[in-house]
């Protein structure tokens, strides 16, 4: 956007990160969204991507962040919420007239945010989107140590989008998107977990991680993981593809992974 002669303001919580926003020719606006909000630039395009906090059912910061936009409305605001939303699906598809379920407390929060973001009165878009990879989001670490990973007659289907993909479409959304419009933002072919780890292994030529049972799972993964796991859907997103033409970098997982693995880790 900044080659396009678009100007640019990033909201950002540290001085490391507007650093890296003004070096890239931005303004930087440093705040914290979990105190009181400093007055806003107008913008025509806002991209909310800052999550709720991580405890509690609704999120403050949004709300905190509507308020201090005042009675001026963007052209577009897009947000960025979650797949999880949709709870476990038991492996079936989901579109987006698929009614929410969330599960679990963080997508409890995420159905809040949306919530209320559809009942603020502005133009908005809702991006749901899935396990975002790339550069710098890979479990490199557990691969190398050699974690294991939940076998897939015990495993439940799960998505993912490339980061660049993801930022494709938010940009997408904002030129071509319908406001008042949900999105689902996947790169459209679902997988099992141990599928994920074993190409990764495979691409850093390293032997396919030990797949466990449930029963072993539950001795050895942490909740979170496990909570992650107990979730099972497919997610489409065709409509991204169908109304926006959103031609995806990285359909593919295994050139995604490629691609990170390239840029994560150049050595």
């Amino acid at each position: 956007m900044l080659a396009n002669g678009t100007r640019v303001c990033g909201l950002v919580r540290s001085a490391e990160s507007a650093e890296a926003i003004t070096a890239l020719g931005a303004q930087a606006i440093v705040c914290d969204l979990d105190a009181a909000m400093p007055k806003l630039p107008a913008a025509d395009i806002i991209y909310y991507f800052a999550p709720p906090p991580r405890e509690g059912k609704t999120d403050p910061r949004l709300a905190g962040f509507l308020e201090a936009l005042g009675p001026v409305h963007p052209q577009r605001l897009i947000y960025i919420s979650t797949s999880g939303v949709y709870g476990d699906c038991a492996g079936a598809w989901v579109d987006e007239t698929t009614p929410v379920n969330p599960q679990t407390a963080r997508a409890t929060r995420r159905v809040a945010a949306e919530n209320q973001l559809q009942a603020w009165g502005g133009p908005w878009i809702i991006l749901r989107a899935p396990g975002i990879y790339g550069p710098g989001r890979l479990p490199l670490d557990k691969v190398r140590a050699g974690e294991p990973v939940l076998r897939d007659e015990d495993c439940g289907w799960s998505n993912r989008i490339h980061i660049e993909d993801l930022a494709g479409a938010a940009v997408r959304a904002a030129t071509q998107g319908t406001v008042r419009t949900l999105y689902n933002v996947s790169d459209g072919h679902p997988i099992k977990m141990a599928a994920y780890y074993t190409a990764m292994a495979q691409l850093l030529d390293l032997p396919a991680p030990r797949q466990v049972d449930w029963a072993t799972a539950q001795r050895e993964f942490s909740a979170m993981r496990l909570s992650f796991l107990a979730e099972s859907r497919r997610v489409d997103s065709s409509r991204i593809r169908m109304q926006l033409g959103l031609k995806l970098l990285y359909p593919d997982l295994y050139n995604g992974l490629k691609a990170s693995l390239r840029a994560s880790d150049p050595g």
